[in-house]
């Protein structure tokens, strides 16, 4: 219990770390333009301590769920004093501006880059593409348990039929019979409806390499079995007898290639998970009245905090790192969405406003004036209104019905 309270408040930390840092992002580079940065606050609510230094009061807040860099004159709107109005962040060029605002994005993208990489220098990197390469070869083993869903130990009639043709760990799999196999599910399906032999292509050491491979006949789970279940049957299939290859492990050389080739798999990822999002609320709704849930569901900081406390509770530090890593991709790439009042809407708007002035220069006109954020309430109200329900239904969701890992 102990571990697992531990894991949940260095979630936590890691959590305000991230806003904290993000905020940083938006400062450092206003600070860096020139700009006035009025204050530096962690957390809302009541003001628990501050300090100035130079022309900026920075402080924590007694709620620590979120956290906020006031710049003066972000809008033309907002009120500025006259010492202030020189250096009013409207008044800056275009990509001055954009820059501040893309800042705490870029922040949560390099922390979760930072994050990659130690995890792939230390413990390795998850192969979430299930990219087929073998990590060991063993035998086709006859039979699997019902229930348990374990292997039967390798007997000395069982056959090792990948062994026997020459494979080894760190060889991938691309083809069997011509057919690309690009996962390890796809190999899987593929040898499964195979019997005798067959001629499969395999990479290493960036050489491809052909062999043939005897598929024997063994008894395995059907498809659609649940393990534990009662009524579970062993069905016919082939097997070669490999396994797949859960982390690629790297040196600290190494590692910052492979963390560059597993930060586009996260931006990938995020923005599918992004689209999909909508789709995934009917669940979220589901589950709080007790229906199963569903462990692709979103969950809020809440249930990413359980989710970590569980992943430390069971020594499982990669699965902790990495969930701090997909929060920060998230987060980044959410908050640049066209939409107010997140730092993607504001973006939207100064290109709105740099393409119209280009176009009123094409006719002959004067540059138009600032746009006005008051004719876009209503839009920025529904967007909070509706960001609020969502993050409502889930931590919900996560304290009546959580996500819980290995339970």
């Amino acid at each position: 219990m102990l571990a697992w309270l531990l894991g949940v408040v260095l979630f936590a930390l890691g959590i305000c770390a991230s806003v904290a840092l993000h905020e940083a992002g938006h400062m450092v580079a206003a600070k860096a333009f020139g700009m006035k940065v009025r204050r530096y606050f962690i957390g809302f609510g009541p003001k628990i301590w501050s300090f100035r230094r130079g022309e900026t009061e920075y402080g924590l807040k007694a709620i620590p769920a979120g956290g906020f860099c006031d710049i003066a004159g972000m809008t033309a709107l907002d009120e500025v004093t006259p010492e202030e109005a020189p250096r009013a962040m409207w008044r800056f060029p275009t990509w001055k501006r954009f820059v501040v605002m893309v800042a705490g994005s870029v922040t949560h993208f390099i922390l979760g880059f930072i994050i990659l990489y130690l995890l792939a220098a230390t413990m390795g990197l998850p192969n979430v593409a299930g990219t087929p390469v073998i990590s060991g070869t063993n035998c086709a083993a006859s039979t699997q348990n019902p229930k348990t869903g374990e292997y039967a130990e390798c007997g000395s009639n069982d056959p090792a039929p990948a062994r026997d043709a020459g494979l080894r760990p760190g060889d991938e799999i691309i083809s069997v019979d011509g057919k690309a196999t690009p996962t390890w599910s796809d190999v899987v399906t593929r040898v499964q409806k195979l019997r005798g032999d067959h001629r499969f292509v395999i990479l290493r050491d960036g050489v491809e390499r052909t062999v043939t491979i005897d598929i024997p006949t063994v008894k395995r789970l059907a498809p659609d079995a649940k393990i534990g279940a009662n009524d579970n049957k062993l069905v016919d299939v082939g097997a070669i007898g490999v396994t797949s290859t859960p982390m690629y492990h790297y040196n600290a050389a190494t590692a910052f290639g492979g963390s560059i080739e597993f930060t586009g798999t996260m931006f990938a990822r995020t923005w599918e998970g992004i689209i999909a999002f909508p789709q995934k609320i009917p669940k979220v709704i589901q589950a709080i009245g007790g229906g199963e849930r569903d462990p692709d569901t979103p969950v809020s900081v809440v249930g990413a905090s359980i989710i970590g406390g569980d992943a430390v509770e069971q020594g499982v530090w990669e699965l902790f790192l990495l969930l701090l890593a997909t929060l920060n991709f998230f987060v980044g790439v959410f908050n640049l969405l066209p939409l107010l009042p997140l730092d993607g809407g504001h973006i939207a708007i100064l290109f709105y406003e740099k393409i119209r002035d280009w176009l009123r220069r094409l006719r002959g006109k004067p540059a138009g004036g600032p746009v006005d954020y008051t004719k876009l309430s209503a839009v920025t109200m529904v967007v909070i209104f509706l960001g609020g329900a969502v993050v409502l239904l889930t931590v919900t969701a996560d304290i009546v019905n959580p996500i819980r890992i290995g339970q």
